[in-house]
């Protein structure tokens, strides 16, 4: 075939995979059979041992709540980071390490944590509090919990670390519901956890950027930058589809009841003419994500006997239990009592 040679497709979002590593040791430690828990995350034992391997985040965030349902481990992401060596993050850890203050290692991590995670990106934000928010790109966020805490506590483990301090956050956001054993992040963290928040966010005072790092290394930071700019600057583009934007847009809007098009076009800065159009050339409607969505979180909220009915059928936007109640018997020719039980009368397997 003659003419223009195509683009190269842009692919997904994909991570060294340190944290499926950790997750996949933890379930053979427990003496449970790996191998079905990896295929149907999409993921091979090969990817798993060869440690040059990069792991989609998709497939490492369903391996990972794979893995705490087979354990059982409901915290297993926040466990996984309290206990892991933090050297293993490598070219990452290393220039963060050797900068000069805390201020000056997390504008570094805001530039290179792609390199780790590129379904991830840090911002940092100073004037009043420092805060340091995670958002996610091409991949949805509904779908991940395990991934976020260990993002969340290994960022404050490091802060800890490289300031020699038992550095506290005043505040911290999860966008995701919590769960029965939440209250064990409140008391690593040392402050207050929002769950069910807008976003995903750990904040310290406003003084912190200026703490000095006991590793601080200055001709070593600035080659070790270099090596990060290059290695940057070889990642390619990842693949940012419309469905995952569009899903992590709708996430903070739903319980508020405000997940409408017009709202996430906006969020998403286009018209709502333009993501109907967007949609369409996917084969896809906002409505059906919407309800994909919704579907999806409700059978994951219901299995965590911690949430009552009417608390799901809030965080998925509904006013009344009664309008959950049908949507979701539509859904599944079951109520969410019903479907409740079946979870709950169901033996935990690998």
């Amino acid at each position: 075939m003659h003419g223009v040679p195509l683009a190269p497709l842009a692919m997904p979002p994909s991570a060294t995979g340190g944290i499926a590593r950790l997750a996949a040791a933890r379930v053979c430690e427990a003496g449970l059979d790996l191998g079905p828990l990896l295929h149907k995350a999409g993921l091979t034992a090969f990817q798993i041992q060869d440690r040059q391997v990069r792991l989609a985040v998709a497939a490492q965030i369903s391996f990972l709540n794979l893995a705490a349902a087979a354990l059982p481990d409901d915290l297993l992401g926040f466990h996984l980071a309290q206990e892991f060596e933090l050297r293993e993050v490598g070219l990452l850890y290393f220039v963060l390490a050797s900068s000069a203050t805390l201020g000056e290692a997390m504008a570094r991590a805001e530039r290179y944590s792609t390199i780790t995670n590129e379904g991830i990106r840090l911002c940092c934000q100073e004037g009043g509090d420092f805060r340091i928010r995670f958002s996610y790109v091409g991949v949805p966020r509904h779908t991940d919990r395990h991934q976020i805490e260990f993002w969340a506590t290994a960022l404050v483990r490091i802060c800890r670390t490289l300031t020699n301090t038992d550095l506290r956050p005043i505040r911290v956001s999860l966008a995701h519901p919590h769960c029965g054993a939440s209250g064990q992040l409140e008391a690593f963290f040392g402050c207050e956890v929002t769950f069910a928040s807008d976003h995903d966010e750990v904040t310290f005072a406003r003084r912190t950027p200026q703490l000095r790092l006991v590793g601080a290394e200055p001709y070593l930071n600035e080659l070790l930058i270099q090596y990060c700019e290059e290695a940057l600057a070889q990642r390619p583009n990842p693949a940012s589809p419309i469905r995952a934007s569009v899903e992590n847009a709708i996430a903070p809007l739903l319980p508020h009841g405000r997940a409408r098009a017009g709202e996430v076009a906006r969020a998403l800065g286009m018209s709502e003419r333009t993501l109907a159009r967007r949609l369409a050339a996917e084969n896809l409607t906002f409505f059906g994500i919407q309800e994909d969505m919704r579907q999806d979180l409700a059978r994951h909220y219901l299995a965590d006997a911690n949430l009552s009915i009417s608390r799901i059928a809030w965080l998925l936007g509904f006013q009344e239990v009664s309008a959950f109640t049908h949507a979701f018997k539509r859904w599944t020719g079951q109520t969410p009592t019903q479907m409740r039980s079946r979870i709950t009368a169901q033996p935990s397997s690998a």
